[in-house]
């Protein structure tokens, strides 16, 4: 199946509108997220391999021609696209770190048609990988390093690409492991689960249920206590794991209930019980909010599974994206409407210690103590690195979040940092909103 069709249909106007003219000159288009969520101090950047695959790939097939033809497109612009690939370059901010408002994510250079054609996969595919990178990394401030943390959110999620997507993005912050196996299978992510309350209540009773799982799994079986009454499943978890030798391996999971107060009491059954390794997993509608509180009372959690609300972002499931021209055949512009005006030109950021950034040309040097933030990492509609692994993203996320202003790292009404403006986007800007087309 061809890629060209995942677009909206004005992409399609405008290209077809661009080749008849002529105006095949290259374009620069800057993606970046015009202002943050409430509740949000800073954000962390994700998608961009996905982006960079559809780019490769982009092509239209003959079904998508004859298509466009149904739709009257002039046979002038489908031979046109008959032939069209991604043939420009990107700047990107890697995969990992973190960003704030107004800072492009990543920026595209490539003859007009092209650039403007691949607007809305490269949006969609940006915001949500980010919105969904930056929740999870709330929940991995939240948990403080408390205790490990696991994606649950595939079956949940708007979207079967969605749970891919979060799990990959999940675990770029920290998220140590994922019930999502194809992704784990893909990412060489560590797949977690447990059982169901249906299991539980298939069997007799909830022993034989106990029983027959540890039998069939007993590599690391967990037990989930909460089907009829949490404490006595505990006792009887715990009866199955002394009668099966599973000390070392077993885990009890808690997936309703106040989790503070049940974990606490199983931990107290366990101990007693001369069961100091088996592990207490908690779930059931948690986020950085409940998971903070998980902290602040002490609970003594080994794992928490993170689903629904992280999978979706529930709080905040979108970013203000967009996706701008500021430069065609070497002419800088900018938009001037009210409330959604554009800077002029191709962007860098530079970036100082503190997340103290800086808003400038890309032509330009860095300030001092600064280090640029975008890197090309497509030329001639191919990418200039092979792929990287999880591990260097997450240690880029580590990195970032090392130097995150306090306020920023706030659930409630936290302060985000802003990038400044050089003199020379400062001067620029002024130019071009000055220009001749205003007069």
């Amino acid at each position: 199946m061809g890629t060209a069709l995942l677009t909206d249909l004005y992409e399609l106007t405008m290209a077809s509108s661009y080749i008849r003219r002529r105006m095949t000159a290259p374009a620069t288009f800057s993606l970046y997220v015009r202002q943050l969520p409430p509740n949000r101090g800073f954000l962390v950047v994700a998608g961009l391999e996905a982006c960079l695959e559809y780019l490769e790939t982009l092509h239209f097939e003959e079904e998508d021609l004859a298509y466009l033809s149904s739709l009257s497109f002039p046979d002038e612009v489908l031979h046109a696209f008959a032939s069209l690939r991604f043939s420009g370059e990107v700047w990107a901010i890697p995969e990992g770190r973190i960003v704030l408002a107004e800072e492009p994510l990543l920026e595209v250079t490539a003859p007009m048609p092209e650039a403007q054609l691949v607007e809305t996969y490269l949006l969609n595919s940006t915001t949500f990988h980010t919105t969904v990178a930056s929740k999870a990394a709330r929940c991995v401030l939240a948990a403080q390093g408390r205790f490990a943390l696991a994606d649950f959110g595939l079956r949940r999620t708007q979207g079967l690409d969605a749970g891919m997507a979060a799990a990959r993005a999940s675990a770029m912050v920290g998220f140590d492991a994922t019930s999502n196996v194809e992704a784990a299978r893909r990412y060489g992510l560590t797949p977690s689960g447990t059982m169901a309350h249906s299991y539980v209540e298939a069997f007799p009773t909830e022993i034989d249920a106990f029983r027959a799982f540890a039998t069939d799994f007993s590599g690391r079986p967990t037990f989930l206590v909460d089907t009829y009454d949490t404490l006595t499943g505990i006792t009887r978890a715990i009866e199955v794991i002394r009668e099966l030798g599973l000390e070392q391996a077993a885990a009890i999971r808690i997936d309703s209930g106040d989790l503070s107060s049940l974990a606490r009491a199983a931990r107290r059954l366990l101990d007693e019980a001369e069961l100091p390794e088996v592990r207490i997993v908690v779930s059931g509608s948690l986020d950085e909010y409940r998971l903070a509180e998980l902290v602040q009372n002490g609970a003594p959690v080994d794992v928490a599974a993170v689903g629904t609300r992280m999978g979706v972002s529930a709080d905040a499931p979108y970013l203000d994206t967009v996706y701008k021209l500021v430069e065609y055949d070497g002419r800088p512009v900018a938009k001037l409407s009210a409330g959604k005006a554009t800077f002029p030109g191709a962007k860098q950021v530079f970036r100082a210690a503190g997340i103290r950034d800086t808003l400038g040309l890309r032509s330009e040097e860095p300030p001092g103590g600064s280090d640029p933030l975008l890197e090309l990492v497509m030329s001639g509609g191919r990418r200039v690195h092979s792929t990287q692994k999880l591990e260097v993203q997450r240690q880029r996320y580590r990195t970032d979040a090392a130097e995150l202003p306090e306020g920023a790292m706030r659930f409630e009404e936290p302060i985000a940092p802003a990038p400044g403006l050089s003199d020379t986007l400062r001067s620029l800007t002024d130019e071009v909103r000055s220009g001749d087309r205003l007069r």
